[in-house]
């Protein structure tokens, strides 16, 4: 009997692929959304989403591998299961909402130069129903970095409604020692 015939190998076959230069020319749309989507990893007071859009399955897969592996500070990198529309999967990548979070997709983007032969001017960032050009001092400014930012900024918009529906309003600030006797003191 042939012993080759039956010879498995216990071992799984590793892959050894990796992306290399131009692999993504054409298949990423150089738009970052942010926060247009619930984080799995947290509250979205703690966590920042930013997706990106792909022309391709694997491709998707490969950016996703690529954000997870390569970055210390993306705590979870996942693919759409399905089509957003045919042919287009999207890319999510979870971030902590904290000071550096700009230079971090900044230099992100800056690295996919070489995948995607995109600059970091050529991208656009659409947060909260508006699209600008990507900089990080757009992203700093619109984008809040901190959860108590984060709490504000969502608090804001929703108090007028919330008053309107007879719904307490929350409060912007987090009360104090010093805040409660101030207010005490004034007879609020």
């Amino acid at each position: 009997m042939n012993q080759n015939k039956h010879n498995h190998n216990p071992l799984p076959r590793l892959l050894s692929e990796a992306l290399s230069y131009k692999d993504m020319e054409g298949m990423i749309k150089p738009t970052i959304h942010v926060d247009e989507f619930d984080s799995k990893m947290g509250d979205d007071d703690e966590i920042i989403t930013v997706s990106f859009f792909v022309r391709d399955r694997q491709a998707a897969q490969d950016l996703a591998n690529w954000f997870e592996k390569g970055y210390d500070w993306v705590l979870d990198a996942d693919v759409s299961p399905g089509e957003i529309r045919p042919g287009r999967y999207l890319v999510f990548i979870e971030m902590r909402r904290r000071s550096l979070a700009g230079q971090h997709i900044k230099d992100a983007l800056s690295d996919l130069e070489t995948l995607t032969e995109l600059s970091v001017s050529d991208w656009l960032m659409h947060y909260d129903d508006q699209e600008t050009e990507f900089s990080q001092e757009a992203f700093d400014r619109l984008v809040p970095l901190s959860p108590r930012e984060y709490r504000r900024q969502k608090n804001q918009d929703l108090n007028p409604l919330r008053s309107a529906s007879g719904i307490d309003v929350k409060s912007d600030y987090e009360s104090t020692p010093e805040i409660k006797k101030l207010q005490s003191a004034a007879g609020i």
